[in-house]
């Protein structure tokens, strides 16, 4: 059987701390759980050698972990409520909810918006991106609520896919950052790459990023000190939002990742909705748009520390 293998290095900040905490902390789509039964299995290892849960990583050492490839059983149909926008006999549009993952990974296997996707679609749904992700074209983080689009057969992923390469396809996200603006309108253009020492993270990387441009719109300075902003997206790495924004003293709200540890407000995960999405549909060539409405939780933040 085919597996993944990943090294991680040990820096002086993650010395001394236990290795299922330490690879759960870098690699962000294992859970704690799966991380510890990777440990008990014997994949996860320092200079060759098996180590134990609790084990507690020293600084420059080597942790390998060797991650089996899965099993096409593992995703399962469930029948999970899905919020349909739009559906077709080519693809269904979804309002995805927080706390939802888009595809399975290792160690997280229903839940998903795939698993909900095989039993709403009855299996059909396109297969380029493998047993894993049917359908998947794009994804968007777990806590990261709204529209998302997928494929129920290979030539309508191929024209979706082909229209995020172009950058056609019409993103836009609502959200609320850290801080005031003293301008209305702005354009983060930075590369955006794997971070150089926490894998966990993205980060603007001149030397190994990808070309990375967001255009943020200020839609309301709040009180708190917080900012309601629009973002769309000209482009699509992972992070985009969180770590351009961050990148320029305005990380999102909640974002525990690219922004403060801690906050007064009892959130989960930062507080982005993709609001809106447009793409031209790939039998008809007609281009269609849907909005999706800001969660409740959202609308309540904006309407408590409105001016208006």
């Amino acid at each position: 059987m085919n597996q993944e293998r990943i090294e991680i290095e040990v820096v002086e900040e993650c010395s001394n701390m236990r290795i299922d905490r330490f690879v759960s902390m870098h690699e962000p789509d294992l859970t704690r759980s799966y991380v510890q039964k990777l440990v008990k299995e014997g994949n996860v290892r320092i200079l060759d050698k098996e180590v134990k849960s609790n084990y507690k990583v020293k600084e420059n050492e080597l942790v390998v972990i060797c991650i089996p490839e899965p099993a096409e059983l593992d995703i399962k149909p469930e029948d999970i409520p899905l919020n349909i926008l739009y559906e077709d006999e080519d693809l269904i549009v979804i309002n995805k909810e927080k706390g939802m993952v888009v595809h399975p990974a290792a160690g997280h296997y229903s839940g998903t918006l795939v698993n909900a996707l095989l039993y709403h679609c009855k299996g059909q749904l396109s297969g380029i991106n493998g047993v894993m992700r049917p359908g998947i074209v794009h994804r968007i983080d777990r806590d990261t609520t709204g529209v998302i689009v997928a494929c129920k057969n290979d030539k309508a992923h191929n024209s979706i896919s082909e229209q995020l390469k172009e950058h056609s396809i019409t993103r836009i996200y609502h959200a609320i950052v850290y801080n005031h603006f003293s301008e209305e309108n702005g354009i983060v253009d930075a590369p955006i790459g794997r971070h150089p020492v926490e894998r966990k993270k993205m980060a603007v990387n001149y030397k190994n990023g990808k070309h990375a441009v967001t255009h943020y719109h200020v839609i309301e300075n709040l009180k708190q000190n917080y900012s309601y902003i629009s973002c769309k997206l000209e482009t699509g790495r992972t992070h985009q939002i969180r770590v351009h924004m961050a990148s320029i003293r305005h990380p999102l709200l909640g974002d525990d990742i690219y922004g403060p540890k801690r906050t007064s407000i009892n959130l989960e995960g930062q507080v982005l909705h993709a609001k809106t999405l447009g793409f031209i549909h790939p039998r008809t060539g007609t281009y269609m748009e849907f909005e999706s409405e800001l969660p409740t939780y959202f609308k309540e933040l904006i309407s408590k520390w409105s001016n208006h």
